[in-house]
C-alpha cells in the first residue's frame, strides 16, 4: 500500500500545462527520495503510464483511463453534466462542478459555450479554493473550525491586484457567503473574470459539491451575475441535488 501511495503521490506532481519533469523535479514536487521517484517512474513508464526521452518524464494517455473509471462511474459527474449543458447554453456563459479535495476545487463536470481564461481548464483540474467563488462556497460549507484550519494551510498567493490572502478577510468573506448562500468572485483569480458559485445539496441537504457560472467581466457585471445568474444558477444546482442520494 506505501508503493501505491507513493506512486500516486508522483502522478500528481504532473499537475498541470505539458508537464516534463525531471527525477528531481518529482522529488522535490513530492518531497519523495530521488530513488523511490525512479522506482514508481520506471515502473509507470513500464505500464505504458509515463514516456521517458533520458532525462525527463511525462504521462502517457493510458493515465486518462484512471481519472475515466470515476467520471464514468461516480453519480455526481453522470447527473451534472446535462444540467451544466442547459444552463450554460440557457445563459451563454461557461458553468462548472467541482468538489473540494485537499484545498483545492477539482472539476468533475464543465459545460463552456466560449474559452473566457487565459488558462484552459476541464474536468480534472485543480484550482485553489481560496480565491474561487467555487472553492469558497465549498470552505463555507465546512464547520468554522475546519474551514479555517483548511485556509491555514494553503499557501495565499495574490494572483491580480483583487485577490484577497489575509486569514482574517477570507473568514469574513465565507461568514457572508454562509448568510447569502452564494459566492461572487470578482476578477480574483484572473483579471476580467467573473464568477457566481452556490452549494449542491443532496436530497438530505448535505453539500456535496459546488456550481458556478463563469463570465468576462466586460459582458456581465455584479449585479447582472446576482439579479440575472443567480436565480439560474440555484435552480440547477437545486436539480442536480434532487438527484443525489444521501
Amino acid at each position: 500500500m506505501t508503493s501505491l501511495a507513493r506512486g500516486l503521490h508522483v502522478i500528481r506532481a504532473f499537475a498541470g500545462v505539458d508537464r516534463r519533469l525531471t527525477i528531481a523535479d518529482v522529488s522535490r514536487a513530492t518531497g519523495l527520495t530521488r530513488a523511490v521517484v525512479r522506482r514508481c517512474l520506471y515502473t509507470l513508464r513500464e505500464l505504458g503510464y509515463a514516456a521517458s526521452d533520458g532525462r525527463t518524464f511525462r504521462l502517457q494517455p493510458r493515465i486518462l483511463s484512471l481519472g475515466y473509471a470515476y467520471l464514468a462511474t461516480a453519480p455526481l459527474p453522470i447527473a451534472a453534466q446535462p444540467v451544466l449543458t442547459e444552463l450554460s447554453e440557457r445563459i451563454g456563459e461557461a458553468t462548472t462542478v467541482g468538489v473540494l479535495d485537499e484545498g483545492t476545487v477539482v472539476y468533475v463536470a464543465r459545460a463552456s459555450t466560449q474559452r473566457i481564461m487565459s488558462v484552459t481548464l476541464g474536468v480534472g483540474s485543480r484550482l485553489q479554493a481560496y480565491c474561487t467563488a467555487l472553492g469558497r462556497v465549498l470552505l463555507a460549507s465546512l464547520p468554522s473550525a475546519a474551514a479555517a484550519a483548511a485556509l491555514a494551510r494553503e499557501e495565499r498567493v495574490a494572483h491580480t491586484r483583487f485577490t484577497v490572502t489575509a486569514l482574517p478577510q477570507l473568514l469574513a468573506i465565507l461568514e457572508e457567503v454562509r448568510a447569502h448562500d452564494y459566492a461572487l468572485n470578482d476578477q480574483e483569480l484572473e483579471i476580467g473574470l467573473r464568477a457566481i458559485a452556490v452549494p449542491v445539496r443532496n436530497v438530505v441537504g448535505a453539500t456535496v459539491a459546488a456550481m458556478n457560472v463563469s463570465a468576462q467581466a466586460s459582458r456581465l457585471s455584479r449585479r447582472e451575475l446576482i439579479e440575472t445568474v443567480l436565480p439560474a444558477l440555484r435552480a440547477a444546482a437545486e436539480r442536480l441535488g434532487a438527484e443525489l442520494a444521501p
